[in-house]
């Protein structure tokens, strides 16, 4: 893991949070030698639940109609 001073990452900053997303790689923040935070790559979230699996998921079938022919529907009984 990486290590610099405050100083040189406010210098810096931009370049060094590039870095981190492009390796992945965290990097520590220090103030005199001593670590006060620590930059990470942010998680990829997905842009958008609806179409997140297209592609990944085949519909065969009929999806509309129920499973189970509506004569041995009980309620309707």
């Amino acid at each position: 893991m990486k290590s610099m001073p405050a100083g040189q990452f406010k210098a810096r900053c931009l370049r060094v949070m590039d870095d981190v997303y492009s390796t992945r790689e965290p990097v520590v923040i220090t103030k005199k030698g001593k670590p006060v935070a620590k930059l990470v790559p942010a998680d990829g979230q997905p842009e958008d639940i609806f179409g997140c699996l297209r592609g990944e998921v085949e519909i065969v079938g009929d999806i509309v109609s129920p499973a189970v022919p509506l004569e041995d529907w009980e309620v309707l009984k």
